[in-house]
């Protein structure tokens, strides 16, 4: 099994991309501020969780998925920031809060019980 097999990474991924699509109607002004960041935090989600499966055998492990942690919930907040300013719809919206939601649920699991990711003993 590899970090793309889990479940947090593939949804995290899919996010990813959906916000990709999405950003790109955002308008130009946003392009360095809102459309770079939204995008670097949806990714970054994804990568540390990657970093972290990686590093699963070290106790410090859990470090990478409090920053993944701390990127989805970025991501939530720049997704509130282009429904205020009314780039997506209140639907679209709502699915990507539940993708946060649902993200960060398992990132929590995974901090909480790395024994079930690792094949070391010795995590806390």
């Amino acid at each position: 099994m590899d970090f793309r097999s889990l479940h947090v990474y593939k949804i995290g991924f899919q996010l990813a991309m959906e916000i990709y699509e999405i950003s790109k109607s955002f308008p130009k002004e946003e392009k360095y501020s809102l459309t770079d960041q939204i995008r670097r935090s949806s990714r970054s989600t994804c990568s540390n969780v990657a970093e972290a499966y990686r590093k699963k055998n070290y106790p410090k492990h859990k470090s990478k998925l409090t920053d993944s942690d701390g990127e989805n919930s970025e991501t939530l907040v720049w997704l509130e920031f282009a429904y205020a300013c009314k780039y997506i719809g209140e639907d679209e919206f709502k699915k990507f809060e539940a993708k946060t939601q649902e993200i960060g649920k398992l990132i929590n699991y995974m901090i909480l019980n790395p024994e079930k990711f690792s094949s070391s003993k010795d995590l806390n």
